[in-house]
């Protein structure tokens, strides 16, 4: 897991032409004017996710993890917490699913972290998160998830 500000995003071009793609998409893109939704960047290789929602509490909430894209999560607005272990010998709580690419883990994460806005985190397929958690109190958030197929 990577956790860091978009202006230093130039640092992580080294992990591939996908991330400069990402990471570029997010630089010149205005995510205050574009709607909710899902917008290629380079096909299924490249992909966003743009959601608007107010956090919530982290009781009941399950970390997830995914094979088949790497996620980066971006804040546009708002500020919350995501809490994230490592996958290890950790047993899923719900199986892997193709068609949508995740498992859930029941366990509670051992780390939490603050995304504020500008902030980015990313997750690799044997990272474990819990996003949209409240900081204080829940607030509304505005983030970006971008995709990037490991393939």
């Amino acid at each position: 897991m990577i956790l860091d500000t978009l202006d230093n995003a130039h640092r992580y071009y080294g992990l591939g032409e996908k991330f400069i793609k990402a990471f570029e998409y997010l630089a010149q893109t205005d995510f205050t004017t574009l709607e909710k939704g899902k917008y290629e960047i380079d096909g299924k290789n490249i992909f966003a996710i743009v959601n608007e929602y107010e956090t919530i509490d982290p009781s009941g909430e399950k970390m997830e993890s995914h094979r088949k894209y790497i996620d980066v999560q971006y804040i546009v607005s708002g500020a919350e917490l995501i809490g994230h272990d490592f996958m290890q010998e950790k047993q899923p709580s719900k199986a892997y699913s193709e068609e949508d690419d995740y498992m859930l883990f029941a366990e509670k994460p051992s780390f939490f972290s603050l995304l504020a806005q500008d902030h980015f985190a990313i997750f690799f397929p044997t990272d474990l998160h819990m996003p949209n958690l409240r900081v204080d109190t829940p607030g509304p958030v505005k983030k970006v998830v971008i995709k990037i197929s490991v393939n």
